[in-house]
C-alpha cells in the first residue's frame, strides 16, 4: 500500500496563478526511463508542470509553480545529488516554498517531495516503489493513493503506467474543480532521439472537456507511430483482407488504383507508412484503417483528422471548404 501523507491548510483556493493540479512521477524498472503525467483545472497545465530526463530523474513543479525548478532540479540530479537533497536546494532559498509542491524523483533512492502549508485542502503525497503521487486542491483523500496503486498494478509501458494512474486518480475525484488539460511525458534511454521513437512520449492535452480522455487517444496513437510492422502476424492483400480494405479506402474515398496503391497513399497521408509491407497488410495498419474509415461512415468530421479527398494515389487533394 502506498504511504499516503495530507497536509490541509487553506488559501491556496484564493491565489491567482496556482496551478492546482495533481501528478504521478515515476521510474522504470530499468533506471533509465523517467515519466510524469498530470493533470488539472487549469490551462495547459503541460507547459509548466513536467520535467524529465533519460538517466537522470523527473520532477513535478505545482501549486504556486516555480517553473525555474524544473531547468534547476534537473542539473542538480544531473550533478548526482539525491531526490531529497534536490528538494532542500530548490525549497530552502525560495521565500515563496509555503505555496510550493515538489516532487523529485532521481535515477535511484525513494523519491522526494515538498508540500507547503499553504497549498490548500487537501494537499498531500502518496510514495509508492519508484513512484509518487502529489495533489493539492483535490476532491478527497483517496485521489493519491488510487493513482499509485493503479500504476504499479498496471502493465504496458511507462507511459501506459502512468496514465493508468492518472486515469484512477480523475476516478477518484481528482481535482476538485473539474478537469481542463493534461500532459504526459516519458524520457528513456541514452537521450539520443528521432523524431519517430518509442525512446520519448510528449503529449499534452491543453484546454478540453475530457482530457484524459484525449490523453488517451494520443497515447494509442504514438504507440502506432512508433510501432514497427509485424511481418509474422499481417494477413495477405487478396481475398477478404483485400475487399475489407478495399472497402475502407472506399469510404474515405480513395477510389482510383489498386487497393496496394490506394493503402500506400492513405498510410502515408496519415505518416504511417513504416507499417507497410508487400503483398500483406499489417494488423496495427489495418486496425488503423478500419478505425479511421469507421469515424467517417459516422461523420465525415467524426474523430477525424483533416484531410483531402485524395482520388490519386500518394496525392492529397485539399478540401476547398476548408
Amino acid at each position: 500500500m502506498p504511504r499516503w501523507d495530507r497536509t490541509a491548510h487553506g488559501g491556496a483556493a484564493d491565489v491567482p496563478g496556482v496551478t492546482l493540479t495533481y501528478s504521478l512521477v515515476a521510474r522504470d524498472a530499468d533506471g533509465q526511463t523517467f515519466g510524469v503525467a498530470t493533470a488539472s483545472k487549469y490551462l495547459a497545465v503541460g507547459a509548466s508542470v513536467t520535467a524529465v530526463a533519460a538517466g537522470v530523474g523527473a520532477l513535478a513543479t505545482q501549486a504556486s509553480t516555480n517553473v525555474s525548478f524544473r531547468e534547476r532540479g534537473l542539473r542538480s540530479l544531473r550533478a548526482g545529488l539525491t531526490a531529497g537533497r534536490t528538494v532542500d536546494l530548490l525549497v530552502e532559498g525560495d521565500p515563496d516554498r509555503r505555496r510550493r509542491q515538489l516532487a523529485v524523483l532521481a535515477a535511484t533512492g525513494r523519491p522526494a517531495t515538498w508540500t507547503g502549508s499553504a497549498c490548500g485542502p487537501v494537499a498531500g503525497e502518496a510514495v509508492g516503489d519508484d513512484c509518487v503521487a502529489v495533489g493539492n486542491l483535490l476532491a478527497g483523500d483517496g485521489v493519491l493513493p488510487a493513482m499509485v496503486e493503479a500504476f504499479e498494478a498496471a502493465g504496458g509501458t511507462l507511459a501506459d503506467r502512468l496514465l493508468a494512474g492518472l486515469v484512477a486518480g480523475e476516478r477518484a475525484g481528482g481535482d476538485r474543480r473539474g478537469r481542463q488539460s493534461a500532459a504526459l511525458l516519458v524520457a528513456a534511454g541514452q537521450g539520443t532521439l528521432h523524431l519517430r521513437s518509442a525512446d520519448r512520449v510528449d503529449l499534452r492535452v491543453d484546454d478540453h472537456h475530457d482530457p484524459l480522455g484525449e490523453l488517451s487517444r494520443a497515447l494509442r496513437k504514438h504507440h502506432v507511430l512508433v510501432a514497427e510492422p509485424d511481418a509474422a502476424g499481417a494477413a495477405p492483400l487478396t481475398g477478404a483482407t483485400a475487399r475489407a480494405v478495399d472497402a475502407d479506402l472506399r469510404a474515405l474515398g480513395r477510389t482510383v488504383g489498386t487497393v496496394a496503391d490506394r493503402l500506400a497513399a492513405w498510410a502515408a497521408d496519415e505518416n504511417l507508412e513504416h507499417l507497410l509491407l508487400d503483398g500483406a497488410v499489417d494488423a496495427l495498419l489495418r486496425a488503423e484503417l478500419a478505425r479511421d474509415a469507421g469515424a467517417h461512415r459516422i461523420g465525415p468530421s467524426a474523430g477525424r483528422s483533416p484531410r483531402g479527398r485524395a482520388n490519386l494515389p500518394g496525392r492529397r487533394v485539399q478540401d476547398p471548404a476548408r
